[in-house]
Order: C-alpha cells, then sequence, then structure tokens
C-alpha cells in the first residue's frame, strides 16, 4: 500500500511539473514582448484559457494529497463553553482508569454549589435525562460519536427531555446534591465511541499536552 501511494506520488509531481512548463510557454506565447528600446508591448485583454489545455486531465487528481485525501480528519469545531461560565475551574482532574472496570475518575469535577444553573456548552440533542442511583444526570449527543453527560443536575417541571434539541449556550438544569460530587462539583464526562475521554480537550482552540 505504502509502495502504491508513493508511486502514485512520483507519478503525479511529474504530470503536474510537465503540465506547469506547458502552460508557462503557452503563457509566455500569448504576451507579446517588446524590443529593446521600444515601448512595453500591450497586454492581450484576454489571455487564452492555457490552464485547461496544459494540464492534462486527472493530473490533479493523482496528485499526493488527493491520493491520502482519505486519510483527512474533519474540521473541528469551536471551543466549547464553559458550562458554569468563564474561566473554567476544576476541583477534580481527569484520571483514566488503567482498565475499562477498573476505578478511576472518568471525567472532569467542575467546583459548583447546589442551585446553581448549568449552560450547554456545545449544541446537540438531549439522548438521556432522569436519575440514576443517588443522582440526577442529563447526556446530550453532540454527533454520531460524542456524548457529554452532567451530574447532579436536576430538571425542572418543564426542563428538557430526551430528544430535545440543546442549542451552545442554553440553560440545561440546575446544580443539585449526589454522586462522589455530594454538594461540591459538577461531573462532566464525555464519551467518545462509546470510551470515556479527557473532556478537557474540548475546552481549548488550540492543542495542550493531556492524557488522551
Amino acid at each position: 500500500m505504502t509502495d502504491a501511494l508513493a508511486a502514485a506520488s512520483r507519478s503525479g509531481a511529474a504530470r503536474i511539473s510537465l503540465a506547469l512548463v506547458g502552460l508557462a510557454a503557452a503563457v509566455h506565447a500569448a504576451v507579446p514582448t517588446a524590443a529593446p528600446g521600444a515601448a512595453p508591448a500591450a497586454v492581450p485583454a484576454a489571455v487564452p484559457d492555457t490552464l485547461s489545455a496544459a494540464v492534462p486531465a486527472g493530473a490533479l487528481a493523482a496528485a499526493p494529497v488527493a491520493a491520502l485525501a482519505g486519510a483527512a480528519a474533519p474540521a473541528r469545531r469551536g471551543a466549547w463553553l464553559p458550562p458554569l461560565g468563564p474561566p473554567l475551574s476544576v476541583s477534580g482532574p481527569y484520571r483514566p482508569p488503567p482498565s475499562p472496570y477498573a476505578p478511576g475518575h472518568r471525567g472532569i469535577d467542575l467546583p459548583a454549589s447546589p442551585g446553581g444553573r448549568a449552560l450547554a456548552p456545545v449544541s446537540g440533542v438531549v439522548s438521556f435525562v432522569g436519575p440514576v442511583a443517588d443522582r440526577h444526570v442529563l447526556s446530550i449527543r453532540v454527533d454520531a460519536r460524542t456524548v457529554v453527560s452532567f451530574e447532579p443536575l436536576e430538571q425542572a417541571e418543564s426542563g428538557l427531555a430526551e430528544g430535545d434539541a440543546v442549542e451552545r449556550g442554553q440553560a440545561i438544569g440546575v446544580l443539585a446534591e449526589g454522586g462522589h460530587c455530594l454538594a461540591e462539583c459538577l461531573h462532566l464526562g464525555v464519551r467518545v465511541d462509546d470510551a470515556y475521554v479527557n473532556p478537557l480537550r474540548y475546552f481549548y482552540d488550540r492543542p495542550v499536552l493531556l492524557p488522551w
């Protein structure tokens, strides 16, 4: 596979080089040059479309970038909003477990007190809302792969329900008590393809060195 891509890259580069040489020659022929000491020659009002003639069909398609187009990553969204307002303050860092069933801290804790309001850090659709053991949980599906969850977070009588669309910055619930946070924090977790990841990666516009 690697040898095939390398061969395709060399072939594409060679064809592009020949095409550019042909293009330069065509443009030179289309634009007259003045004799020494004479007034500058007039440039034609319209230079023929030499690019389409000079570049062979499919030459650009054989370029190395096109050969690797399938490996390109999707464009990244902007940084998420801190759900309790800026600045983002973390009292409990992400500590991934050594194995899927081992103890660890699969998210981050944001210092908070019951009664405060939480905001959606990103737009999405509510995928779960309700009690889990001793705390209330809200989950928002951001895309086909990513889900962000909050706990303990209660809903008012007219609060969110599963399937509701949520906009970035919208109020999504009231801080409550329960779970390991008790009455001291809001726990935020993020799953990608059902595996927990460090949520902090979504709150920064530029790369930072954090556990994956």
